[in-house]
């Protein structure tokens, strides 16, 4: 349902390229009048972003995604009716504020699902997106049929609008569009839309109480050291990367055209083969991601895209040499993003807000950039403006990576070093407590010796006091009688504390037991 909701981002993403005359017309507008409508979605993207960010970490992820799809469903029904211009940018900004919503609900809730395992999920999301994107101008082909060409809206015509759009603005802000094509061409995806929210429903319904258990056991989830500091990184890396996406795929017809003198028609093709590239690659993404690390393929995708935009630039008039770069250039952007929230995921625990950071980062990249890259091409039309900026891109992005990488890591390593730090620590103490053991053992032993000594002084003691009274009221009995009475007393004087012979202390028990019976 994830993928099917994000097939439908993708339609209403980019339905509006190829219907943007006919919205014109049916405004009284020309193009170059109404190409603030984009600036007014971009805005509503950003906004939706930084709301969903704050709901998806209070609310039912479900019942969120399901609320934004209806809103989705409702803004496509309504742009076709719109008759002015100002109403219909208002109209592409709720329009934006849901459509952001949905992509950063989508993002969080698989993580919050399959975590750090979730990289082939996340491949596959984003290549229903962009595998939406690809059928979208077809769908509008097939809907609205042969469209006015802009070719007939010269400079002659553009005053005519501008005056006739003073007169729309006096008339009904609603109405039926003339072009019923166009109309239905918004009514079915949009109705694809509301098919999805229905399910999402459903799915809230049934699953609610599961994730308020998948809630409250998140709450323990890792938090990398540097979290802060990944997220502003991942900004930037985002930043630069969907900027030179969209520039790129954006401007590569005009380059091609101006610069390297390519027919329209070879001009289209290499447009179409950046992103068919694009999405193919994403496509097989989603098995590569089931052997392949998430860190390992944003390597691969930073060395792609610095090789090919390299070569871009050092051969940017080879007609070859542009075909071949550019396939790999588009094959090298498909998995970065994608690949990149995965990564994130496995060093710290990305919720609504740290993934809306991050969601508003490409947001700004792929406003500011393009507009500055046209700004600086329309000022240096003879320098390849558009292949700078793929290559400046991609050195910035093979910078942040490792930085972002070696930050990501670095708490990670210091935890091992302490968890081995602690099991050497067990080791020792257990090996101590044996030493213990042994040692106590000894002073057991040591204790058993000296109270064997203390009793062998004290019998010595009485010994001795008992041999001079003896000789005192005998004195006149010879000495040799003495000894032959005590027979024991030269053993007695043999082990006094002035002679520790180890022979000695084999009699004491005897000693101890003689001495006793005196």
């Amino acid at each position: 349902m994830l993928c099917a909701s994000f097939l439908g981002l993708g339609l209403s993403v980019a339905i509006l390229g190829p219907t943007f005359q006919d919205l014109a017309t049916n405004v009284n507008r020309n193009i170059s009048s109404l190409s603030f409508i984009f600036v007014g979605r971009a805005l509503g993207y950003l906004s939706g972003s930084v709301i969903g960010g704050f709901l998806v970490d209070v609310m039912n992820y479900f019942l969120l995604l399901g609320i934004s799809m209806s809103a989705t469903t409702v803004g496509l029904y309504l742009v076709p009716f719109c008759k002015t211009a100002i109403l219909l940018t208002v109209m592409m900004s709720i329009f934006g504020v849901s459509i952001g919503v949905l992509d950063t609900g989508g993002n969080v809730l698989i993580l919050a699902i399959w975590g750090d395992k979730g990289a082939p999920h996340m491949q596959a999301l984003h290549f229903s997106f962009a595998f939406g994107a690809f059928l979208a101008p077809l769908l509008a082909k097939l809907a609205l049929g042969p469209t006015v060409s802009a070719e007939n809206h010269t400079e002659s015509d553009f005053h005519p609008a501008l005056n006739r759009s003073s007169d729309a603005d006096s008339e009904a802000l609603f109405g039926v569009p003339n072009d019923k094509n166009l109309l239905w061409a918004y009514a079915v995806i949009g109705t694809y839309m509301f098919l999805v929210s229905v399910i999402f429903f459903g799915l809230f319904l049934k699953n609610s109480s599961k994730q308020e258990k998948a809630r409250a056991s998140a709450e323990t989830f890792r938090r990398a050291k540097y979290h802060n500091a990944l997220l502003c990184l991942l900004f930037l890396f985002f930043f630069f990367y969907v900027g030179a996406e969209v520039t790129y795929g954006s401007y590569v017809f005009s380059f091609a055209t101006t610069h390297a003198g390519m027919k329209e028609s070879e001009a289209a093709g290499l447009n179409s083969i950046f992103w068919g590239t694009f999405a193919a690659c994403r496509g097989l993404a989603i098995f590569f991601a089931t052997c392949l690390q998430p860190g390992t393929m944003i390597v691969l995708s930073n060395i792609g895209s610095l090789t090919s935009s390299l070569f871009l630039v050092l051969f940017d008039k080879n007609p070859i040499c542009l075909w071949i770069a550019t396939s790999v250039y588009g094959a090298s952007m498909a998995t970065t993003f994608p690949s990149g929230v995965s990564w994130i995921e496995q060093y710290t625990t990305i919720h609504g807000k740290s993934a809306a950071f991050f969601v508003i980062g490409a947001s700004l990249g792929e406003m500011a950039i393009p507009a500055v890259i046209g700004i600086l091409q329309g000022k240096y039309p003879d320098l390849p403006v558009v292949l700078y900026t793929s290559l400046g891109a991609s050195i910035a992005t093979g910078i942040l990576f490792p930085v972002l990488y070696k930050l990501a890591t670095s708490p990670l390593d210091r935890q091992q070093k302490e968890d081995r730090k602690s099991e050497d620590q067990k080791a020792l103490l257990s090996s101590s407590g044996l030493n213990e053991y042994e040692e106590e053992n000894e002073e057991e032993d040591a204790e058993k010796w000296n109270e064997m000594d203390f009793e062998m002084i004290e019998t010595n003691d009485t010994m001795r006091h008992s041999i001079i009274e003896t000789s005192r009221s005998s004195l006149t009995e010879p000495t040799a009688e003495v000894y032959n009475q005590y027979p024991s007393n030269a053993l007695v004087f043999e082990s006094s504390p002035f002679n520790t012979g180890s022979s000695h202390v084999k009699h004491l028990p005897e000693t101890r037991t003689k001495g006793t019976n005196i």
